[in-house]
C-alpha cells in the first residue's frame, strides 16, 4: 500500500493523542489503593487518613483494599500485575517492599516492577521491657543481657520482620545474646510482654504509646536520630549509650511499572501537598511517623532508597540464613 506509512503514523499519532488525553484527564474515576495488610493495622490506618486528604486534590476517591498474607507480598504482587493506568496504587512499608525481597522469591522485582511515587515518612523503632525486667535504662538492659547470655527474649512481629533484623543487629553492636520468639505481628507479641512471657521488644515506636503512657512497659531508647515528639522524655539510642544506633520502617507510595510519568508527576503532587498539609503534620507527629523532608519526597528519592535499604538488609538476611515462616 502506499498510503502504508502515512497510516501507520497517523495510528502512532492518535495514540499518542490518547495516552496524553488520557493522563490529562487523571483521574476520571476512582482509583484503588492497595494495603498489604490486614485492616485495622497501622499501614491500614494510614492509608485510609492519606485517601481522604489525596480524594480532596485529585477529585475522586481512593478505594482501599486489604490484601494480607506473606508477610504482604501477596498484596505488592497484586498491584504489580494490576494495569499501568494510575488507578491502583501501592502503599506499603520497608518490610513489605524491600524486605520481603530478600525473605522470599518472589514471582516479580520489587526493585524494577513498581514506579515510586514518594517516600511518606519513617517511625522510629523503640527498644522496650517488660515491666519487672532488673533493668532501668538502655546500659542497665545491655549489662543484664551481657550477665545472661541466651536467657533473655525478644518478641518479633515475623521472621525477617523490622523488628527482627533490628534485634541481629542489636547483638552486634552489644555484643549480647537472646531469644527471638517470632509472633503473628505485633498485637500477639505485646500481649505476652505484658503477660512477663517475653522480656522485651524492638518494633515500630506507635504500637507502644498508650502502653508507656500507662506505665506498662519500661521504653529505653528510640532507635531514632530524633526524640519523639510525643515521648520527650524518652532517649535515642545515642543517648542512652547506644551511639550509631538507628533503626527505623519507612513508608511509601508506589504504582506499577509503566505507568504514564504525567500521572506519576501528578501522584507525587498530590501527595507533596497532602504532606504539607498542617492538619497531616500533626497527625503523623501523633503517629509518631516523622514526614520524609521535601528534598526526599521525589519518585527518584524513593526508589534510591529502596535500593540502597535492599543492598544493605539482602546480605544480613542471607547472612543469618534467615527464612519466612
Amino acid at each position: 500500500m502506499r498510503n502504508w506509512p502515512a497510516i501507520m503514523a497517523a495510528v502512532l499519532f492518535g495514540l499518542g493523542y490518547a495516552g496524553n488525553a488520557a493522563a490529562e484527564n487523571y483521574p476520571a474515576r476512582p482509583i484503588t489503593m492497595i494495603v498489604p495488610f490486614p485492616a485495622g493495622g497501622a499501614t491500614d490506618t494510614l492509608a485510609r487518613f492519606l485517601a481522604e486528604k489525596m480524594r480532596g486534590i485529585l477529585g475522586q476517591p481512593i478505594i482501599i483494599e486489604n490484601v494480607a498474607g506473606a508477610a504482604g507480598s501477596i498484596g505488592v504482587g497484586r498491584a504489580v500485575r494490576s494495569p499501568a493506568d494510575g488507578y491502583t496504587l501501592s502503599i506499603g512499608t520497608s518490610t513489605t517492599h524491600m524486605l520481603t525481597g530478600g525473605l522470599y522469591t518472589l514471582s516479580f522485582d520489587l526493585l524494577k516492577d513498581l514506579a515510586p511515587i514518594i517516600l511518606i515518612g519513617s517511625e522510629p523503632l523503640l527498644i522496650v521491657g517488660k515491666k519487672d525486667l532488673p533493668a532501668d535504662d538502655l546500659k542497665g538492659l545491655i549489662a543484664y543481657l551481657k550477665a545472661n547470655p541466651d536467657k533473655a527474649s525478644v518478641g518479633i512481629a515475623g521472621v525477617g520482620a523490622a523488628g527482627h533484623l533490628a534485634g541481629i543487629s542489636f547483638q552486634k553492636a552489644t555484643g549480647t545474646k537472646f531469644q527471638f520468639v517470632p509472633y503473628r505481628g505485633n498485637a500477639p507479641a505485646m500481649q505476652d510482654l505484658l503477660a512477663g512471657q517475653i522480656d522485651f521488644m524492638i518494633e515500630p515506636s506507635s504500637n507502644f504509646k498508650s502502653l508507656v503512657a500507662a506505665g506498662s512497659v519500661k521504653p529505653f531508647a528510640v532507635t531514632g536520630k530524633a526524640r519523639l515528639p510525643s515521648s520527650p522524655n524518652i532517649p535515642t539510642a545515642d543517648e542512652a549509650g547506644l551511639p550509631g544506633f538507628f533503626a527505623s520502617l519507612w513508608y511509601g507510595l508506589w504504582v506499577p511499572k509503566n505507568t504514564p510519568k504525567d500521572i506519576v508527576a501528578t501522584l507525587n503532587a498530590t501527595m507533596v501537598r497532602v504532606l504539607a498539609d498542617p492538619s497531616v503534620k500533626e497527625r503523623f507527629a501523633d503517629l509518631g511517623i516523622q514526614t520524609s523532608p521535601l528534598d526526599q519526597q521525589s519518585p527518584e528519592a524513593l526508589g534510591a532508597l529502596q535500593k540502597a535499604e535492599a543492598e544493605h538488609w539482602w546480605p544480613i538476611i542471607k547472612a543469618a540464613n534467615l527464612k519466612a515462616e
